[in-house]
């Protein structure tokens, strides 16, 4: 027997397992395409297109890439509220009234197909495909997703541009409150310390310096009044005469009186009423002129009434007034001197505390300045997002009712679940075949026992036997061919549709139609 008609025999033999198997699989692939409901697909494509505005004139706040946009807008539209909220609109699924919530988003996310295409230099584009059992629940479910993305898109760069805005407000006003804290604080301080400020540092040291100059200048006018008292009484007690009384035509006071109201009209030109040096003149002015007043009083008297005493007594008045007067003026200018090397002091410090007001100030200002700067940046933003200026998504292609189903296709269900069929019969019949070792050719003798026999004799039916052979096997096969298929739809029409069953374990597989 040559090996073909060996394994034909083996597969006549083998031939109801076979049939059952590839009629189980043919049969169920039969029904399971008959009974799938129709799919209906609908399509619609998506752009992000470029602001209008060139960024170089106006740019929006809101900077998230295409790609980034389209992905916020993938994942906001597949939320359960709004998968929730579009099912409620649309029986999308057919016993949708007992379906949980957690079903129907499940089933609203797997017939959403979702493709994103983007790359450097290409446009961003997306395609949305949905799967319905009409063609009107496909196309209107679309068109929710559709409505959802635009007001997804509009609200997510409307809320972002405002929320830049409104930050930069308030970052505006915190700013200017804190640059007026600080303003408000130097001016404190300035007032504070108006004797000792920096700013006037030089004008009180050319003070300083004037105030020494008179301090010493008064010094040697006391000290010469003193020496002419002193002198004037020593040529009285040594010779009884007072030099020069009579040949005067004015006192030394009078004269000094009149050097005093000049000096004051020449200092009235440059200072005003309040100036110290101005109160110094007018208070010595007023000494002088009750000296002089005296004076008068004094040589009002008949001659023969006067004494010599009577003069002295004048001029050494006279003397002590001036050096009174000019002690006057020394205390006042050490005085001056002493609050002005005070204030001359205090400086140095007060110029590091005002520095450091001055930089936390101008660091505010430098901050309150880039804060408005931005502000105006993120009000234009604003208003570019407002008037949808800015980038957007637009649609190129909207979702349209499909004329009719896109699946499944049965044809290929059918004939791939019948040709699987066959070669999972096959396949069972070499399974069978390899597992079977028991001895059934002369070349299985030589091969297990090294016995080479002379001939083979095969067994040999009678007319009888292969008749009742024959009828066996026709029954078998025929029973086979009826009973598979009534079995399967048994099955289908009694247990559960092989359609879900076919469903479920795809689902499992994770392998779609």
């Amino acid at each position: 027997m040559g090996p073909v008609r060996y394994y034909f025999s083996i597969f006549l033999r083998r031939f109801p397992y076979f049939l059952i198997v590839a009629l189980i699989v043919s049969v169920a692939s039969i029904i399971i395409a008959r009974a799938l409901p129709p799919t209906y697909e609908s399509q619609m494509r998506l752009i992000v297109e470029s602001p209008q505005i060139p960024g170089n004139l106006a740019a929006s706040t809101v900077n998230t890439s295409a790609a980034e946009q389209l992905q916020i807008v993938e994942q906001r539209l597949l939320t359960r509220p709004v998968l929730l909220d579009i099912a409620r609109n649309f029986e999308v699924l057919p016993d949708q009234q007992e379906a949980t919530p957690d079903q129907i988003v499940d089933a609203l996310r797997r017939n959403t197909h979702i493709h994103i295409s983007t790359g450097r230099n290409q446009a961003s584009l997306m395609t949305i495909v949905f799967e319905a059992r009409s063609g009107a629940i496909a196309a209107g479910v679309l068109n929710e997703y559709l409505t959802e993305i635009q007001k997804l898109d509009v609200s997510y760069r409307k809320g972002r541009a405002s929320d830049t805005l409104e930050f930069f407000e308030q970052e505006v006003e915190r700013l200017s409150d804190e640059l007026d804290k600080r303003s408000a604080r130097i001016l404190k301080f300035q007032n504070e310390n108006s004797d000792a400020l920096p700013s006037s540092l030089q004008f009180r040291m050319a003070q300083q310096g004037t105030l020494q100059t008179n301090l010493e200048q008064t010094d040697q006018q006391i000290f010469a009044l003193k020496g002419q008292r002193e002198k004037l009484l020593s040529i009285y007690s040594s010779t009884g005469q007072i030099v020069g009384v009579g040949q005067q035509a004015q006192t030394q006071a009078q004269q000094q009186l009149a050097q005093l109201r000049n000096q004051l009209d020449n200092q009235l030109v440059l200072y005003s009423e309040s100036n110290p040096q101005i109160k110094l003149l007018r208070a010595r002015i007023a000494r002088l002129e009750e000296v002089v007043a005296a004076e008068q009083a004094a040589g009002s008297v008949p001659a023969d009434t006067q004494t010599g005493n009577s003069a002295l007594d004048i001029q050494l008045a006279q003397l002590d007034s001036q050096i009174a007067a000019e002690e006057d003026k020394r205390a006042v200018i050490e005085e001056r001197l002493t609050d002005l090397t005070l204030t001359i002091d205090q400086t140095p410090a007060n110029a590091i505390t005002l520095a450091e007001l001055q930089r936390d100030h101008d660091n505010i200002q430098t901050q309150y300045n880039n804060a408005v700067t931005r502000l105006a940046s993120a009000s234009t933003g604003e208003r570019i997002e407002v008037t949808s200026q800015g980038q957007r998504i637009s649609v190129i292609e909207y979702p349209v009712v499909p004329s009719g189903p896109t699946k499944p296709n049965r044809l290929m269900i059918a004939g791939g679940g019948t040709v699987f069929g066959i070669g999972l019969g096959l396949g069972l019949i070499l399974l069978l075949e390899l597992l079977n070792r028991s001895v059934r050719r002369p070349e299985d003798l030589i091969n297990k026992l090294e016995v080479w026999p002379i001939a083979t004799i095969p067994y040999m039916r009678s007319r009888k036997e292969v008749i009742i052979y024959r009828l066996a096997w026709i029954a078998v096969i025929l029973a086979i061919m009826v009973g598979v298929p009534a079995a399967v739809w048994a099955v289908h029409t009694y247990y559960l549709p092989l359609d879900l069953i076919a469903e479920r374990v795809m689902d499992k597989l994770e392998v779609r139609w």
